[in-house]
């Protein structure tokens, strides 16, 4: 219904943030990983999703598309609420859990608090076979990636580089120095892209 709400941000937390529409103050719901995405610019996009319930329509608000899908992935499980996927998103980036999800790391999803084994299991269980149709991973060879790889990977989707072949390239250079800083990782990768 709402896809995405772009306007002045004039309130930001880490549970939260207020953007100003035209006049009309939208409260949107964000998970840490959108947080730290969140420059101290006034102009603001974030991607949405309108959870309706009987008694309450809640407004999600991503930073981009990929972890709104993985949000929307995690809420068709049984079990895992709107809270709970909100929280594994503040735990672990999208890139982590859609790893995690692919190559049946329980331990990871389990490492978010509130979510047990049973959890855990359902959720692998659920979202494998979505997750390797969807981001056409093979289900031995999942790439693990650096935390600062997934950034600068957000990055250079938005710079509008395709994801299959940002990640490639971001794969090449963590793969040989790991521990480049994201500004790093993406002045190397606009010189192979």
């Amino acid at each position: 219904m709402i896809t995405h709400i772009q306007g002045r941000l004039t309130e930001k937390n880490p549970t939260h943030v207020v953007i100003d529409c035209n006049g009309i103050g939208y409260f949107l719901n964000i998970s840490l990983h959108t947080y730290s995405q969140i420059t101290s610019e006034e102009n603001l996009k974030l991607y949405t999703h309108l959870h309706v319930r009987e008694d309450a329509h809640t407004l999600f608000g991503f930073a981009d598309r990929y972890e709104r899908d993985i949000f929307r992935l995690l809420i068709s499980v049984s079990g895992i609420g709107t809270g709970t996927a909100r929280t594994m998103l503040s735990s672990l980036t999208p890139g982590q859990i859609r790893d995690a999800i692919a190559s049946n790391d329980v331990s990871s999803i389990q490492s978010v608090k509130g979510i047990g084994a049973k959890t855990a299991q359902r959720v692998i269980l659920d979202l494998k076979d979505k997750v390797l149709k969807i981001y056409d991973l093979e289900a031995n060879a999942v790439p693990r990636q650096h935390n600062n790889g997934e950034e600068a990977l957000s990055a250079l989707e938005v710079l509008g580089f395709t994801r299959k072949q940002s990640e490639k390239v971001i794969a090449k250079i963590t793969g040989k120095t790991p521990d480049l800083s994201v500004e790093e990782i993406i002045k190397n990768a606009l010189k192979m892209l």
